[in-house]
């Protein structure tokens, strides 16, 4: 870890920072708070994806749905109309409604082929916006003089990674430049997470094996076939097991490779200062945990 101890990170000119886990448990929050501070440099994941990576995509997949207005098609192909995605901080749904679901098309869905095409993208993208992590922690100093960094990640980081071994090189990256910090939730927290995405199910990003099995074992359990499926129903069949899915590797990561505070410490963050020392505290726990 770049801060061995608390009185290190206390005493630190320049404090960075990755915060990682399940989306909905405090990352934006203490992102955002950080970045209205003045102090700090707000580097996210997703965004770096949506406008980076995968932006010419998104646009190219919009466009493919209006050419199928004739009207649209005919302002499209004589440039007279631009089509483009509006991705901020605060609004990610480009590239959620990229990604899609697998399922029948006349439910909104999508072939499983096409998705995982989808899926392979992303993940691409997302290995890319996290390794250019060190490229923005320079530019945030040297361009805007920005004395400290956090980086917002998406939830499935834990997705390609391996926190058990101690040579793999997207952690061995991220935390020779930050520190990692790991916002863990309770079984409260994945209960109202998971109400949360019942109510309103969104894409998500899985591992190819871990996809490969949910999807097998939801046909197999439902007796369907792929034209059958229920977008919403599979991504919300899958969700739950993503979260038991994804715990140990968190925690793995944490353990390994950085250190971890509740999500209820994350909430309770109202400033720089309140945030500096929960972070202090968690490397003291970190150096007491036998």
């Amino acid at each position: 870890m770049i801060y061995a101890n608390a009185t290190q990170w206390t005493d630190a000119a320049q404090k960075r920072v990755l915060l990682f886990g399940m989306s909905g448990l405090g990352k934006t929050h203490l992102s955002q708070l950080l970045r209205d501070s003045g102090a700090w440099f707000h580097y996210s994941i997703d965004y770096r994806i949506g406008t980076r990576y995968m932006g010419e995509r998104i646009t190219d997949n919009a466009k493919r749905e209006a050419m199928k207005v004739p009207f649209l098609r005919e302002l499209l192909m004589t440039d007279s109309i631009f089509i483009g995605s509006n991705i901020t901080f605060n609004n990610l749904s480009p590239v959620s409604t990229y990604l899609g679901k697998p399922g029948a098309p006349e439910k909104g869905g999508m072939e499983m082929a096409e998705y995982t095409r989808r899926q392979h993208q992303f993940r691409e993208a997302e290995e890319n916006a996290l390794r250019d992590t060190g490229y923005f922690i320079e530019r945030a100093e040297a361009l805007y003089g920005y004395p400290h960094f956090i980086c917002d990640t998406g939830g499935s980081i834990c997705e390609w990674v391996d926190p058990d071994d101690a040579d793999d090189p997207l952690l061995t990256e991220l935390s020779s430049r930050c520190l990692m910090v790991w916002i863990e939730g309770s079984e409260a927290h994945t209960a109202e997470l998971i109400r949360r995405f019942d109510k309103a199910p969104k894409p998500m990003s899985y591992r190819p094996d871990f996809l490969a099995r949910v999807w097998a074992e939801y046909l197999s359990e439902n007796n369907i076939s792929e034209a059958d499926v229920d977008p919403d129903a599979f991504i919300r069949f899958t969700y739950s097991k993503a979260l038991a899915h994804r715990q140990p590797l968190y925690e793995a990561m944490a353990r390994n490779w950085g250190v971890s505070i509740t999500a209820d410490e994350a909430k309770a963050v109202d400033s720089e200062a309140a945030f500096n020392a929960l972070i202090a505290r968690a490397l003291e726990r970190k150096a007491t945990t036998p």
